[in-house]
């Protein structure tokens, strides 16, 4: 699979901010093992990308701002060479308890309805520069 890219991991996610840094490095591992299933291209992509990550939760959630760091260094080297490319990123989280998804892909309808709590990630390239405010 080559750009867009999406995946799926089952959570909760680790913080960049924990104390086990043994955890970090696992959930690292465990995001470029899972990632590299549903990657099949030779090389990372090249020029600038887009990030989306949903955090799907059942109850209670931590901080969204500690979620992304160790996904983008995960996907480094693999999706795209440098963690620069990353122009834009949106990270959100949603509890499954109180979701409306509207058009849902088979694959985030099937996670939705059989998992407690997970992560959808998407690369896109980036071919907008513009900044809507």
């Amino acid at each position: 699979m080559t750009i867009p890219f999406e995946f799926f991991i089952d959570g909760p996610p680790v913080s960049q901010q924990t104390r086990r840094r043994s955890r970090l490095r696992e959930w690292k591992q465990e995001l470029h093992r899972t990632a590299s299933r549903s990657w099949d291209a030779d090389q990372p992509v090249e020029g600038p990308v887009a990030v989306t990550i949903t955090y799907f939760f059942d109850g209670v959630s931590g901080d969204i701002d500690n979620i992304p760091k160790p996904i983008l260094d995960a996907l480094k080297g693999m999706v795209y060479a440098d963690d620069r490319q990353v122009f834009d990123l949106v990270c959100r989280k949603r509890d499954l308890t109180d979701l409306q998804v509207r058009e849902p892909s088979q694959d985030l309808y099937e996670y939705i309805a059989n998992t407690k709590q997970f992560l959808h990630i998407s690369v896109v390239n980036l071919l907008n520069f513009e900044v809507a405010l």
